[in-house]
């Protein structure tokens, strides 16, 4: 049986001009990879509302997670087979019909307490759904040069908590660029993306 990975999708994904590339490629490989949404424009607007309204950070970080989903079931609208899931039982049931789970990481997320903060992104929510589910893999689909998670997070690749939330699961991260879709079947097996280390 195949190991179950994790695909974080960035929202920057939405304006890189290769979203089709890659949702052609997931779909090739239905029943074996869940999709984390990013935020990207949806949660863009969150950031700027809070400023102008003065919404606190425990209100903000629903919205975003609101953002992840509604950019979420904008991709599921878009390929036959994927489906947006709040769940883990959602989620392992979509597995098992040989679909696309997304994930709309609200219910689960807040059920788990999880810090209210912007220092926590749809990255940190990925690598945390990955060890939830005992993924074997997470795919971080966004540019970035190959580097350790501290280093990644220090350089603002990925979010300040990042590190943590990786160190704290056995999961194998890995930094795949935007451009790189056509690679995605070597990936699945960890053959194809530079693999992301604890150490600095």
């Amino acid at each position: 049986m195949n190991p179950l990975v994790v695909l974080k999708l960035g929202g920057a994904q939405a304006r890189g001009g290769r979203l089709g590339e890659w949702l052609d490629a997931i779909s090739r490989h239905a029943g074996r990879l869940v999709i984390v949404p990013g935020g990207g424009p949806f949660a863009d607007a969150v950031r700027a509302q809070q400023a102008q309204i003065g919404f606190d950070d425990v209100a903000a970080h629903e919205m975003a997670m609101m953002a992840m989903s509604q950019f979420g079931r904008a991709l599921a609208s878009l390929r036959p087979g994927f489906a947006l899931a709040d769940s883990e039982a959602a989620l392992r049931d979509a597995l098992r019909r040989g679909r696309t789970p997304i994930w709309s990481p609200e219910r689960m997320a807040l059920a788990a307490g999880l810090k209210p903060s912007w220092d926590l992104t749809s990255d940190s929510l990925a690598v945390w759904l990955a060890g939830q589910l005992g993924a074997e893999r997470l795919i971080l689909v966004k540019h970035g040069v190959p580097a350790s998670a501290r280093e990644l997070a220090r350089d603002g690749v990925v979010d300040p908590l990042f590190p943590a939330y990786l160190g704290g699961t056995k999961v194998r991260a890995f930094l795949a660029a935007p451009e790189s879709a056509d690679r995605l079947a070597e990936g699945l097996d960890g053959a194809a993306f530079p693999e992301i280390r604890l150490d600095a």
